[in-house]
């Protein structure tokens, strides 16, 4: 989930998750991992909401309660903070909620977390930590 959250692969933790800002590429560019098949739609937009939701209303509690702000003020500053939280979570809680589904092995992710764990790539290759790949070097 950390990989994800920081929008990296959650198998290598090289290459990027996301290839546009919510658009999560299709497969890894280090390590070949499949990401197509990723069902994370719908719970990253109801996380963020659950979150700045409760950062914004205890602001706006506190700011109400021990402060004599002006309405025009809080009419202008709450909206514009509450869509920047919102814009500046939503990439990151996909990609965990990716990373997520990739530590479970669920929808699909169960293949390649288990070649992840054994040091091989999705097409069965040894991974670039393996130094089982040097030994015929020698």
């Amino acid at each position: 989930m950390k990989r994800g959250f920081f929008g990296r692969c959650p198998a290598c933790g090289e290459s990027r998750l996301f290839g546009r800002y919510l658009k999560v590429n299709d497969t890894c560019a280090c390590c070949g991992t499949e990401f197509h098949h990723h069902r994370a739609d719908d719970m990253p937009p109801y996380i963020v909401m659950f979150i700045v939701g409760h950062v914004i209303g205890y602001c706006i509690l506190m700011s109400e309660t021990r402060f004599e702000v002006p309405l025009a003020v809080q009419v202008t500053v709450w909206p514009i903070l509450t869509l920047a939280l919102c814009l500046a979570l939503l990439q990151p809680v996909k990609g965990a909620v990716v990373g997520l589904q990739f530590a479970l092995g669920m929808h699909g992710f169960g293949r390649a977390k288990a070649l992840a764990e054994k040091g091989l790539t999705t097409d069965g290759r040894a991974g670039e930590n393996d130094e089982s790949r040097d030994v015929g070097a020698r």
